[in-house]
């Protein structure tokens, strides 16, 4: 195997204990990546245990089939969370599954093999997409998009402060010589950042930003984690692992209202079982050991949510 077959991913043994996981149980990877927490699941399940993964990334669908082509208990099937009850009905796994884990943001593989043009590191063709087999890469964005457009991507997606100067650099230098690798534009954001923080790549919130508009990351996200609730059996768990402050916005707004139940007056003469709550919070958000993040620095900003669908 590979370095990155071998790849562990963050958060592994918290995640499988949030999953509370049963030899026979039906559990969905809703984000494959190189399977390291499919492989996880599978070792603690039986014969009659069974594990349903997709992913956005074709080349990590491949990997997969080699990975578990003599593994019955495992399915994998291309596509996004986004299509979770879609894939549910397929299989034919609705309202059964005992948990569903989502692992969100870039996977490993992706930033280290230059050539997806995620990392601003090395040099590599300017796409960023994790579908390689549809939507528009970032360097054919870049080409067509107003100022205005780009400096909105940079501050609502990669919380960039400076936004419109990045932009503005960003359109100057297109007129010259269009965009077409990471390295090209990670030169100009650099250029353009007059305040480079300590410990932190000049590029680093640009390239989050552009990379999130691009797959649409937080709409998906938004749009997945209802249908989670639909595809959980009662007492189903919905483990999610985020990666920056706007997925874990998301996720934990998400599993607070539906913790709290109808959105009605604090004096609103209503028992709270009433109140019609179709999730409960479990345990507080877990972040990396600091030995974990000594072994593995992309795991700094990891917060691993838990909630549990009610019956």
């Amino acid at each position: 195997m590979t370095a990155v077959e071998l790849h562990t991913p963050v958060l592994l043994d918290e995640a499988l204990a949030a999953l509370n996981l049963t030899p026979a149980g039906i559990y969905i990877d809703a984000t494959f990546g190189r399977g390291g927490h499919s492989l996880a699941m599978l070792r603690h399940l039986g014969t009659h245990g069974r594990v349903y993964a997709f992913d956005k990334d074709p080349e990590a669908v491949r990997h997969a089939h080699n990975m578990f082509a003599d593994e019955p208990r495992f399915t994998i099937r291309h596509g996004s969370y986004v299509q979770l009850e879609q894939f549910a009905r397929a299989w034919g796994i609705m309202a059964r599954v005992q948990g569903i884990l989502m692992d969100l943001g870039v996977s490993s593989p992706q930033l280290d093999t230059p050539e997806r043009g995620f990392s601003f590191r090395d040099e590599g063709p300017l796409d960023m997409r994790m579908d390689t087999t549809q939507g528009e890469s970032a360097a054919t964005w870049l080409a067509r998009a107003s100022e205005a457009d780009i400096a909105y991507v940079l501050k609502e997606y990669g919380e960039e402060r400076y936004a419109k100067r990045i932009a503005r650099a960003i359109v100057n230098a297109r007129v010259q010589t269009p965009f077409t690798t990471t390295r090209q534009l990670a030169e100009v954001v650099a250029a353009a950042n007059p305040a480079w923080e300590r410990h932190k790549d000049p590029s680093t919130r640009a390239f989050q930003g552009i990379r999130i508009f691009i797959n649409n990351e937080l709409a998906d996200l938004d749009q997945a984690l209802p249908q989670a609730l639909n595809v959980l059996a009662p007492s189903g768990r919905l483990v999610v692992i985020s990666f920056h402050s706007l997925e874990d916005r998301i996720v934990k707004n998400f599993m607070r209202d539906e913790a709290k139940g109808d959105d009605l007056p604090p004096d609103f003469p209503i028992r709270a079982a009433e109140l019609h709550a179709r999730m409960r919070l479990v345990g507080k958000a877990v972040k990396p050991s600091d030995d974990e993040i000594r072994a593995n620095p992309r795991a700094r900003s990891a917060v691993l949510r838990v909630a549990a669908r009610l019956s």
